[in-house]
């Protein structure tokens, strides 16, 4: 699957759009990592636990958007991008996205 944020694929003919495809994962924060989030707030530096847990989170949220695409059919996907937010206080939702097509090399 060739994943890409432009918009077209240099290279390749776009021969079929076929809609928008998503992924999405929740990831909750444990009380320990909270904790310890907390904590390190005060002092300043990477929260090495939110990053790992967040980075955990965008490879399940691309992985299900592949399985999506590959679903409809698709051989690519373009414009692809990440968003999150959070709910509530503890969860985080990760959405990747993009439009997934069908392309054949030049």
């Amino acid at each position: 699957m060739i994943i890409t944020t432009m918009n077209d694929l240099p290279g390749y003919e776009i021969d079929e759009v076929l809609g928008e495809v998503f992924g999405l994962t929740v990831r909750a924060r444990n009380v320990g990592s909270q904790i310890g989030a907390t904590l390190k707030s005060l002092v300043g530096g990477e929260l090495r636990g939110m990053t790992k847990m967040l980075a955990e989170g965008r490879q399940h949220a691309q992985q299900r958007l592949v399985e999506t695409a590959e679903e409809k059919g698709a051989n690519a996907v373009i414009a692809f991008r990440f968003d999150t937010s959070e709910l509530g206080t503890t969860w985080t939702e990760i959405c990747a996205y993009g439009t997934a097509v069908r392309a054949t090399k030049r």
